[in-house]
């Protein structure tokens, strides 16, 4: 799949905002520590994706039911869903100026109950936009930090009605992150979570 860059100014890709708040404090501090054993920005970018994966448990596997949508947030928290993990790795990424797109997909329920909207990111080396999923890893999920091939958690059945979107969003989706922000708790926000990506309100 070719992936579409939104905006052609890669600086936007580098830009903190009221999500991706990667100069908030915790988010400096986390990326400092993360850099110290990194030789390089690779080096960087797979162990915070390794960290985003990890160490923030996603809060439907962990019976969670707060939510979290700000990078700072899930940080210090120390939970989130998809969306809110691809923000705190999104600010880990940009706090140290490694380009970090937003994507998207269209998933079934693991019951096939209906479709659910998953989010993730893409990171710039080399010239090229590379899709990496830190959700968290379980039992029949598996990814990893790849610039040859993708390994994300999930890959897409368009037979089914999945939707992988190609576009590269430099911040997140306004209708979505409104939810986010709206959410009591996940089960309420569980219910409100659109089935395919919003368009944006102009």
């Amino acid at each position: 799949m070719e992936l579409i860059q939104e905006n052609p100014d890669l600086s936007a890709y580098l830009a903190a905002d009221e999500a991706i708040d990667h100069r908030h404090p915790l988010v400096r501090e986390t990326a400092a520590r993360l850099a110290e054993g990194a030789d390089d920005s690779y080096v960087y970018a797979r162990a915070a994706y390794a960290y985003v994966r990890d160490t923030i448990p996603h809060s439907a596997d962990a019976g969670d039911p707060r939510v979290t949508w700000r990078a700072s947030d899930v940080l210090e928290r120390r939970t989130g869903i998809c969306h809110a993990k691809a923000h705190a790795l999104a600010a880990l990424l940009r706090a140290e100026d490694i380009p970090t797109a937003l994507c998207y997909q269209r998933l079934l329920h693991d019951d096939g109950s209906g479709f659910a909207l998953h989010g993730l990111v893409a990171v710039r080396f080399d010239g090229s936009w590379h899709r990496q999923d830190a959700r968290g890893n379980k039992p029949g999920v598996d990814a990893r930090f790849s610039l040859a091939g993708e390994r994300l958690a999930f890959p897409v059945d368009a037979a089914a009605g999945e939707v992988d979107y190609p576009t590269l969003h430099a911040e997140p989706n306004p209708v979505l992150l409104e939810i986010l922000k709206a959410a009591p708790d996940r089960p309420w926000l569980w219910a409100r979570l659109p089935e395919e990506l919003p368009a944006a309100q102009g």
